[in-house]
């Protein structure tokens, strides 16, 4: 027998009963040295800017309803932690956005190094029922794309039956 899961697991639970609910969101804060060149490849990328949250120091940057990045400028950053900020090159942390389809993390990809980034710092990997490519941004934050066929993530089909 499966344990229950615990209520505060769920998506869209409100401690207080009754109360309205709201998708549970992430938030990736990073810091950069040009504000204006890290909104530049964001937007080159696929992500849009939400305004109500961006000024001289920061920039909302949306791709999706739950899923947003904020770019903070390296003193801004400073007002939130004291640790160092890893120079580029050194891994920090690294995010992964789903996309569509195989095009979608293609597309995303082949946009970074034009837009000021790297293209494929990590190699590719294709696993039939998984596609998944790795771009840079200016400041040297690592991103993985990639792409999950539906019906082995619903479990419809095996990895040998999907390829």
């Amino acid at each position: 027998m499966s344990p229950k899961p615990s209520p505060n697991m769920s998506p869209n639970v409100s401690p207080n009963p009754g109360a309205p609910t709201a998708p549970r969101m992430c938030f990736i804060n990073l810091p950069v040295t040009d504000l204006a060149r890290a909104r530049a490849f964001y937007e080159a990328i696929g992500f849009t800017n939400e305004p109500r949250f961006t000024d001289g120091t920061a920039a909302a940057m949306v791709w999706s309803e739950t899923i947003h990045v904020m770019l903070l400028t390296r003193e801004k950053w400073a007002t939130f932690t004291t640790r160092p900020i890893p120079p580029a090159g050194h891994s920090e942390v690294m995010v992964c956005l789903s996309c569509t389809d195989r095009g979608e993390v293609d597309r995303m990809a082949a946009a970074a190094a034009p837009a000021g980034g790297t293209t494929d710092p990590n190699p590719s990997q294709d696993h039939g029922v998984m596609y998944g490519r790795s771009l840079a941004d200016p400041d040297g934050h690592v991103w993985e794309v990639m792409w999950m066929d539906p019906a082995f993530a619903a479990g419809e089909t095996s990895p040998a039956t999907a390829a």
